[in-house]
């Protein structure tokens, strides 16, 4: 799965500024991305979880990523673009929370019967390592090749294959976990201990969509840096070692500290792009992808955990991603390209300092509550 994450999560920008749209216009379309990203997996993560399996949807969704990139590079329209960018966005959002639903549930019954499972920070760790292996690669290859839309959607066409022919090796957790297993009412879905939690997780998601919407492109148009690979290898591999210790950061500080502490470095990876406009500063920013993902991903899986039972488990996660992650992403997808377009790159970061400051605000305005998050 993460070989294909390596691809869209720096290239997609590209991909889209390859086929001659403006800033304002990548910022719109990757807006267009992220908000197809939000019911269409909901959808299709409530019929798994309804039917204990998420092998099926996964091919499914493998099917329709491929049926995306093929229009998305050879049709350079607007309309064409706009399908394709919502297909991708069904494909690619709904494999994420489907995957962590399965691994959670998948440990919980491990749990359940004596036996000891691996962490879910050690799994992400793993999907990192596949990550960075693939940023290399393509950051090797020679110049210009990875500014072509054909090139990029091929590259990412390719991923979608090896994920796909991995499927038939992952297990079923199915209806072997005790998926009505009851669980404090306190703990259950929607609920204002719930609500704020989101809030504070979509403040910070917020003020992230400026790095993953226009980091590549700072990196070409401001920086003139060749090093688009080799700067998203550097964070996957800053967030390596917290994903494997983020099992002991949240059993002492609880998710939504954990969530808080990212945010925070969401807000100095934003100021470092401002003010340090250099590889340095990229490259320390790039460094602080351990808290602004590899604390904030175990974290959030964790909050998602406990709101949720097993039986809504996908449900929940792909709830997560399309209004914590999706939502704020199309926000500040849409916001930034206009931003990015008018005052340059370094007013586009800055501007979105205060939204991760929010979020921190937000959760010591709440902490008593959210703290019984355990």
């Amino acid at each position: 799965m993460f070989t294909i994450h390596a691809v869209v999560s720096p290239y997609l920008q590209i991909l889209i500024r390859g086929l001659g749209y403006s800033q304002a216009a990548i910022g719109l379309f990757l807006g267009i991305y992220e908000i197809a990203g939000i019911a269409g997996p909901l959808f299709i993560a409530r019929i798994a979880d309804a039917r204990g399996r998420y092998r099926p949807a996964m091919f499914a969704c493998a099917a329709i990523m491929i049926s995306a990139l093929i229009p998305l590079a050879l049709f350079p329209k607007p309309l064409v673009t706009a399908l394709s960018l919502c297909l991708l966005a069904l494909g690619v959002k709904t494999v994420v929370p489907l995957m962590d639903a399965s691994f959670v549930t998948s440990l919980e019954r491990a749990k359940a019967v004596g036996k000891k499972g691996i962490d879910y920070g050690v799994v992400r760790g793993i999907g990192s390592v596949g990550f960075v292996a693939v940023a290399l690669i393509l950051q090797s290859l020679p110049d210009g090749w990875m500014a072509s839309p054909r090139i990029i959607a091929l590259c990412a066409g390719s991923g979608v294959l090896l994920f796909a022919s991995s499927l038939p090796s992952l297990g079923e957790p199915g209806s072997a976990v005790a998926r009505d297993a009851p669980i404090p009412e306190k703990r259950r879905g929607f609920d204002a201990q719930f609500l704020i939690g989101l809030a504070v997780i979509a403040l910070g998601r917020l003020a992230m969509a400026p790095v993953n919407s226009f980091f590549s492109l700072y990196l070409e148009e401001e920086l003139k840096w060749n090093a688009v690979g080799g700067m998203w290898a550097l964070s996957a591999c800053a967030e390596i070692p917290m994903m494997l210790v983020a099992g002991k950061v949240l059993a002492r500080t609880g998710p939504m500290g954990a969530l808080a502490l990212s945010s925070v470095g969401v807000a100095l990876r934003l100021a470092i792009y401002a003010i340090f406009p250099t590889p340095a500063g990229a490259i320390t920013g790039q460094l602080l992808h351990s808290l602004c993902y590899g604390l904030f991903q175990p974290a959030a899986i964790a909050f998602i955990s406990i709101k949720f039972p097993t039986r809504e488990r996908a449900a929940g996660m792909a709830l997560f991603n399309g209004l914590g992650v999706g939502l704020p992403a199309f926000l500040g997808s849409a916001l930034g390209g206009v931003i990015a377009e008018a005052g340059g790159y370094r007013t586009l970061f800055a501007s979105f300092v205060p939204f991760a400051l929010a979020s921190v605000a937000l959760y010591f305005a709440f902490k008593k509550r959210l703290d019984q998050l355990r």
